[in-house]
């Protein structure tokens, strides 16, 4: 699973970590697991964290002792989808003209 493709133009950092929520979207993750998964400095992960939660795109739960991240149901999507874009539709999506 990863986050579906209108959460794909986000910062790099943000789009990696809906992607590793997307994989463990029933349990969620820990900061230091997400850490892991993610690689980047705790600076950067603090700061995607903080841009997705205000987005609400993910929730926070205090289960006993650890905090869980885990992303929302309406930001995960398929891994791949039978109308995927080919090379020549993306670059006209992303591309203005």
């Amino acid at each position: 699973m990863q986050a579906k493709p209108e959460y794909r133009d986000r910062d790099e950092t943000e789009v990696a970590v809906l992607d590793a929520l997307a994989d463990r979207s029933e349990e969620g993750m820990t900061v230091f697991e997400l850490r892991s998964h993610v690689e980047v400095g705790i600076d950067s992960l603090e700061g995607a964290l903080g841009s997705l939660k205000e987005d609400d795109l993910i929730t926070v739960d205090n289960e006993g002792e650890r905090t869980v991240i885990v992303p929302e149901d309406h930001v995960i999507g398929p891994a791949e989808t039978d109308d995927e874009l080919g090379f020549v539709d993306e670059l006209r999506r992303r591309l203005p003209f």
